[in-house]
Parts: C-alpha cells; structure tokens; sequence
C-alpha cells in the first residue's frame, strides 16, 4: 500500500489555503535528502512557509515536496522528502497535524496466516 502522509498532506494544505490561512511544513532538516536552507535550520529543524504567495511552482507528491523561494533575496529550489515532514499546520491558528516519525520507518510485513486446518465433526445429541 502506498502510504497515507502524502494525502494528508495535501488535503491539510488546501484547507488551509482555502481558509485564507497560511501553509506552514516542519522539517526534519537533517534528513539525507532534504534539501533546505542551511543558515535557517534550528536544531536540526527548519519552517517552511509554503503559502502560495511566497513560493512558486509548489509540488505536492507522493515522494517529496518541491517548490521554489527565496531566503535572503538568493533563489532556492526546496526538496523535502515526505519522511521529513515533521507536520503542517496554520501558522495563524496552529490547526493541522503533527505525524508521527516512527510511521515512516520500514515496518516488518504483518505475519502470515495460517492455512485453516482440517475440520472435525462431532455428535451432538
């Protein structure tokens, strides 16, 4: 099964833009992938705001997320691996949702089922 964070993602995102609210991501900054600016990590986290306005060609996948921005007036395309979303939620209010890491990590497939065994008859008087 493909994984659930990405849908969330995307469905929390758009109801905050259409409550006229502002997109904000907590990232895991030191995810080997995540590609962020360094200057504005704090304790190996950094906040993205991903309001419309303030970013150009937003790409909500299922892998990662992918916009371009400008920190300190220098262009930057961001790269965030979806395991790197730490939450989202309205920089306003502080409505959206937290995710949990350890969701992200591989979990062992569930165990096999037995195969049903042998049925038994009795009598029943």
């Amino acid at each position: 099964m493909t994984s659930l964070k990405p849908y969330l993602i995307r469905a929390i995102y758009e109801w905050i833009t259409d409550n006229d609210l502002t997109p904000h991501l907590l990232v895991d900054a030191t995810h080997n992938h995540a590609v962020v600016p360094q200057q504005f990590i704090d304790d190996g986290k950094i906040v993205l705001n991903i309001r419309p306005q303030a970013i150009q060609a937003l790409s909500l996948g299922n892998e990662d997320i992918r916009f371009n921005a400008r920190f300190g007036g220098n262009p930057m395309q961001i790269i965030v691996p979806i395991p790197a979303v730490m939450a989202i939620y309205a920089k306003e209010n502080g409505k959206g949702m937290v995710f949990d890491q350890d969701d992200d990590a591989e979990s062992p497939p569930p165990p096999e089922k037995k195969p049903p065994t042998k049925p038994t008859l009795r009598v029943v008087k």
